[in-house]
């Protein structure tokens, strides 16, 4: 159900003008977590789209909230890669539509899991300034700003444009030259960090993993060595050799 959102989201303050109205259908709780937006081409190459999807996989498995547009390609690849529950969809027109509509369905499982957010009239159709609000919007809601492909006169480098005129960092992957002009340019100017290793990036911006916290948890009961083992494998000398547990007696307990 389309409702009101009644209370300010704070990065929205960052827009150029605060949006006057917003509608949502969805989690609002997504709001309070941890989030980065990921955008990009609207026809990816096969590796964009692999690393995409990791990103967005990785970046949620440590509970951050991927905040995307909602278009073909990039967009809707990073909402996938989140896991429906993990992302919130910025819409460029009314909530009622689900646009686009090939992506209606991925629209409607957001809507059930996730959260959906538009700040025009429920009956509101795409057009060129709607798109250009829509990534300002995603842009402010993210900490930081990922692009994932672009050519040189994109809606990505739009937003690129938003991301440094608030002060965001800009990450972008690393492609061959005449693939992703516009992310190759940033690189080339020093406005852009390219992310050279997704596993590194994911765990300096997203930390421990809820599955690592969710270990901690469950060795607070100093489990048998054994059980531990079955349940999360080699996790456990992982953590053993960062100190953060100790196995003695046939059992693991966290150190404090």
């Amino acid at each position: 159900m389309i409702a009101d959102l009644n209370f300010q989201i704070p990065e929205l303050n960052l827009m150029k003008k605060y949006p006057k109205d917003l509608r949502y259908i969805g989690n609002l709780n997504l709001l309070n977590k941890r989030k980065i937006s990921i955008v990009g081409s609207r026809r990816p190459l096969a590796y964009t789209k692999q690393m995409t999807l990791k990103l967005a996989q990785e970046l949620s498995h440590r509970d951050v909230c991927i905040v995307s547009g909602a278009a073909m390609g990039v967009d809707a690849l990073a909402h996938q890669g989140a896991r429906s529950s993990h992302t919130i969809a910025v819409m460029p027109t009314g909530l009622s539509l689900r646009y686009p509509s090939v992506n209606a369905n991925l629209i409607k499982e957001i809507e059930q899991k996730g959260l959906c957010i538009s700040q025009f009239e429920d009956s509101q159709t795409a057009k060129a300034w709607s798109f250009i609000q829509r990534n300002e919007l995603v842009v402010a809601l993210g900490e930081s700003l990922i692009v994932t492909q672009a050519d040189k006169n994109s809606g990505s480098m739009r937003s690129v444009a938003f991301a440094l005129e608030m002060g965001k960092k800009v990450y972008v992957l690393p492609h061959r030259i005449k693939d992703s002009e516009g992310t190759n340019e940033l690189l080339e100017k020093n406005l852009a960090t390219c992310i050279y290793d997704i596993n590194l990036f994911v765990e300096e911006f997203g930390g421990k993993s809820a599955k690592n916290d969710e270990f901690l948890t469950y060795c607070t009961s100093s489990p048998s060595l054994d059980e531990a083992l079955f349940r999360y494998g080699n996790l456990v000398y992982e953590y053993e050799l960062e100190g953060l547990i100790c196995i003695e007696n046939g059992s693991v307990r966290v150190l404090s």
